[in-house]
C-alpha cells in the first residue's frame, strides 16, 4: 500500500492552494479591507467564512463521498445531478471564471507596460491558454508541475508583498465606509461570495483526488485523508494571505483613498512601496495565481466531460481551452456583468449541497431531505439571479420583503424552514438506512 511522504504532502497542499489562489482572492481583500476600515476584523472574519471556511468543508465533503461532484449530487437523482454539476462546471469552467484568469492577468500584470488595446491581449491570452493546455494536457504530472516548481515562486512573490504589507504599511486603519459600518461580519461574508472558491472546490475534489491517485495511492481512505490535509494546508495558506491584504487595503486609504477596486488599491501601493520592479512583482504575482487556477479548473472539467460524454480528456481539455481564449478576448467588463447574476444564483445551492452532503448522517433517507431543499434553494437562486441582472420587475414583492433579503441573504430562512421540515418528515417515515 503506497503512502505519501511528508515532502509529497507538502507539495500536493501547495497544489491545492495554488489551484484556488486565483486573482479574484488578491484582489477582492484589500477592497474589503479599505472599506471596512476600523471593522476590519469582523469584516475579515466574515469573509474568511466563505472565503476560506465554505471551500474547506466543500474539499472534506467531497473527500467523505470519495469522488467527484456526481456522488455529492446522486441523493438529487441522476438528472438533477447531472444538470446541476453541468451548470457548476461550465460556470467555473469556459463561461466565466476560466477567461476571467487570463483577462485579469492581462489587466493587472500586462495592461499597464502595453496599454488596454485589443492586439495585447489577444497576443498575451494566446501565451497564457497556450501556457495552461501544455500544464493540463498530462493531469498526472499537476503535483510535480505546479506544487514542486510553479507555486514555491508564486509563494516567493507572495511572502514579499504581504510582508510589506505588514511591516511597511503605508499609513494607519483608515475610516470605515458607510456599507460596512452595520453588520460588517455579514458584508464580509457576502464579499467572500466573490473569490468563487466555493464553487472552484467543486470542481477541484476532483484534480486532487486524481494527482493522489496518480502517486500510486489506491486505498480509499487514504485518498480521503490526504486530500483533507491538502485542504486544511491550502486553507492555512489562504488565510494568511487574506489577512495581509485586508490591512494593506485598510492602512491604504491615504494613499488610495479614491481607488474604485482592489486593482488600484494593489497597484497604487506597490507603485508607492517598491516602485516599477514592485509592478512587475505584482505582475509576476498575479500571472502565477491565474495561470495555476486556469490549470485546475480546465483538468477539473475535462476529467468530469470525458467522463459524461463519449469524448477523450485531452479533447475536451483542447476544445474547452480554445472557447476559454474566445470568451476572454470578450472583455472583462462583458464577462463580469453576464457571469454575476450566475453566480449569485448558483450560490445557495453549492452551500446548500455541501451542508446537507456533511450532515447525511443525520437523514434517514438522504433524497427525501436533498430535493425539496434544494428545489426551494432553487427557487430562490433564480429569483437572486434576476435581482443582480437588473430584471427587478420579475421579482414577486414578496420575495423583497423576506429577512436578509436587502442583503441577499433572502433564501435563508425559507431554506431553513424547509430543512427543517423535509428532516421531520423524513424522520417520521421511519424507513431504516441500509448500511454503506
Amino acid at each position: 500500500m503506497t503512502r505519501l511522504k511528508g515532502l509529497d504532502l507538502l507539495a500536493l497542499g501547495f497544489m491545492t492552494f495554488a489551484l484556488f489562489l486565483g486573482a479574484g482572492n488578491i484582489i477582492f481583500p484589500p477592497s474589503v479591507g479599505m472599506a471596512a476600515g476600523h471593522s476590519l476584523w469582523f469584516a475579515a472574519l466574515g469573509f474568511l467564512l466563505t472565503g476560506v471556511g465554505l471551500p474547506l468543508l466543500t474539499v472534506v465533503a467531497l473527500a467523505r463521498v470519495g469522488g467527484g461532484m456526481d456522488r455529492l449530487t446522486a441523493p438529487l437523482g441522476r438528472g438533477a445531478g447531472t444538470l446541476l454539476a453541468v451548470a457548476v462546471y461550465l460556470a467555473i469552467g469556459p463561461l466565466f471564471a476560466t477567461p476571467r484568469t487570463a483577462v485579469v492577468s492581462f489587466e493587472m500584470g500586462v495592461a499597464p507596460f502595453t496599454g488596454n488595446a485589443a492586439i495585447p491581449l489577444f497576443v498575451y491570452t494566446v501565451l497564457f491558454f497556450s501556457a495552461t493546455l501544455f500544464l493540463v494536457i498530462n493531469p498526472g504530472q499537476l503535483v510535480n508541475r505546479v506544487g514542486k516548481f510553479i507555486t514555491p515562486v508564486l509563494l516567493a512573490a507572495l511572502l514579499v508583498l504581504g510582508g510589506a504589507a505588514v511591516f511597511a504599511p503605508a499609513g494607519d486603519i483608515g475610516t470605515t465606509a458607510e456599507s460596512y459600518r452595520n453588520g460588517p461580519l455579514l458584508k464580509g461574508f457576502l464579499e467572500g461570495y466573490l473569490t468563487m472558491d466555493t464553487l472552484g472546490a467543486l470542481v477541484f475534489g476532483i484534480v486532487i483526488a486524481t494527482a493522489i491517485r496518480d502517486r500510486g495511492v489506491s486505498e480509499p481512505a487514504l485518498v480521503t485523508r490526504y486530500t483533507m490535509i491538502a485542504g486544511a494546508i491550502a486553507a492555512l495558506g489562504l488565510s494568511l494571505v487574506y489577512l495581509a491584504l485586508f490591512y494593506l487595503g485598510a492602512t491604504s486609504q491615504g494613499i488610495a483613498g479614491e481607488a474604485q477596486n482592489g486593482v488600484q488599491i494593489l497597484t497604487t501601493y506597490v507603485q508607492s512601496a517598491f516602485g516599477t520592479p514592485g509592478s512587475l512583482l505584482l505582475a509576476v504575482v498575479i500571472t502565477l495565481a491565474c495561470l495555476t487556477t486556469a490549470v485546475g479548473l480546465t483538468t477539473a472539467c475535462g476529467e468530469f466531460f470525458s467522463g459524461l460524454m463519449p469524448v477523450g480528456y485531452r479533447t475536451v481539455a483542447v476544445v474547452f481551452t480554445l472557447f476559454s481564449l474566445l470568451v476572454a478576448n470578450q472583455g472583462l467588463t462583458q464577462l463580469i456583468s453576464v457571469s454575476v447574476p450566475v453566480l449569485v444564483g448558483l450560490y445557495p445551492l453549492a452551500i446548500m449541497l455541501v451542508a446537507l452532503s456533511l450532515l447525511d448522517r443525520c437523514w434517514v433517507s438522504s433524497s427525501r431531505v436533498f430535493i425539496p431543499v434544494m428545489a426551494v434553494t432553487l427557487v430562490f437562486g433564480v429569483v437572486d439571479g434576476l435581482s443582480a441582472a437588473g430584471f427587478t420587475n420579475l421579482v414577486p414583492v414578496l420575495f423583497t420583503r423576506l429577512p436578509l433579503a436587502v442583503q441577499s441573504m433572502g433564501w435563508l430562512v425559507p431554506v431553513l424552514v424547509t430543512l427543517a421540515v423535509a428532516s421531520a418528515v423524513d424522520r417520521l417515515l421511519g424507513q431504516p438506512r441500509l448500511a454503506s
